[in-house]
C-alpha cells in the first residue's frame, strides 16, 4: 500500500506543477465547481497508476490541479464508492495520495436525501458530525505508523472552525445553510421510509452513499475536514415522492450558485 500511494504521487508530481494545500472531491451533480479552477491541468484517473475509475453517472472521472480563490487546489471531478465494489482501502486512496502530496484541508461535498423536517430540496448542508453505517471500516488491516496512528479520535470529523467559517461567509453573502449529521450507508438502493425515520431518530439529518470512509482517512492522516451535502430528496413515512438518480443529479445543479460561492469563499479564506 505504501508503495502504491508513492508510486501515484511521484507520477502526480510529474504532472501537477505547484503542488496544492488543499483537496476537494466533488459529489454527484457538483463536478462543474471545478470551472471556477484556474490554470487546470486535467488528468484522466485513466491515466493515474493504482487509480480506480469512477462508473457512475455524473462523475466524470478526473483529477484537477489549479488555482481558487488565490489557492493552489487540487480536486476530485468525481469519487468511488463501495457500491460500485471496490473495497475500502481502493475507496479512500485518493485521499492517502493526497496527504502525501501535502494536502491539509480536505473539502467534500456530496448529494444526499434529508430527513430533517426543517429541510428543502435544494438546500446545502454543512455536515457538522457522520455517523457511520458501512459494514466495514477503511483503517481495518494493518495499521502504518507512516498514515496515522492505530486507534485515531474521531471527536472532531468537521474541523469547527471551517463550519464558523462557513457560517460567517453564508451571513455575509445572504445565503441559507444548514447544519446537520450526515449518515453514510452502502447504498446503492435509496433508502425506505422507515429507513429514513430510524437515521433520523438514531442523529441523522441527511443520508447519503459516501463520504464516511474518506472522512475518516483524512483525519487519521491529521487533515482538516470540511463538508458539505446538497439536499437532492426528501424521505420518511410521510413521503410520497419517488427519487430517481436523474432527479438527485438535477437538484444538485440547481444549488451550484450556492455550492460554488461558498466553496470559493471557503478556500480563499481558509
Amino acid at each position: 500500500m505504501l508503495e502504491k500511494i508513492k508510486q501515484t504521487a511521484d507520477y502526480l508530481r510529474s504532472r501537477a506543477g505547484e503542488l496544492p494545500k488543499i483537496g476537494i472531491i466533488l459529489g454527484t451533480g457538483l463536478g462543474t465547481l471545478v470551472d471556477h479552477i484556474e490554470d487546470a491541468v486535467y488528468i484522466p484517473y485513466s491515466e493515474i497508476p493504482n487509480f480506480p475509475v469512477s462508473t457512475v453517472q455524473g462523475h466524470k472521472g478526473n483529477l484537477i490541479f489549479g488555482n481558487m480563490g488565490g489557492r493552489r487546489v487540487m480536486a476530485m471531478q468525481g469519487r468511488f464508492h463501495y457500491y460500485e465494489g471496490y473495497d475500502m482501502k481502493t475507496v479512500t486512496f485518493p485521499v492517502r495520495v493526497m496527504k502525501a502530496l501535502g494536502v491539509e484541508t480536505l473539502f467534500v461535498s456530496n448529494a444526499a436525501g434529508g430527513m430533517n423536517k426543517e429541510f428543502k430540496v435544494g438546500d446545502v448542508m454543512v455536515i457538522t458530525d457522520q455517523i457511520n453505517l458501512f459494514p466495514e471500516n477503511p483503517l481495518r488491516g494493518k495499521n502504518y505508523d507512516e498514515l496515522g496512528d492505530r486507534f485515531p479520535a474521531m471527536t472532531e470529523p468537521y474541523a469547527k472552525e471551517l463550519v464558523a467559517l462557513a457560517d460567517k461567509i453564508a451571513a455575509d453573502k445572504g445565503m441559507r445553510l444548514m447544519h446537520g449529521v450526515y449518515v453514510g450507508t452502502t447504498g446503492p438502493t435509496f433508502e425506505t421510509p422507515a429507513e429514513y425515520e430510524y437515521f433520523r431518530v438514531i442523529g441523522g439529518d441527511a443520508v447519503g452513499m459516501s463520504t464516511v470512509p474518506e472522512v475518516i482517512v483524512a483525519r487519521h492522516g491529521g487533515m482538516r475536514v470540511f463538508g458539505i451535502s446538497v439536499i437532492t430528496d426528501l424521505g420518511g413515512k410521510d413521503i410520497t415522492d419517488v427519487p430517481s438518480h436523474e432527479e438527485v443529479q438535477q437538484a444538485a445543479l440547481k444549488a451550484q450558485p450556492t455550492v460554488v460561492a461558498l466553496m470559493k469563499a471557503m478556500v480563499e479564506n481558509c
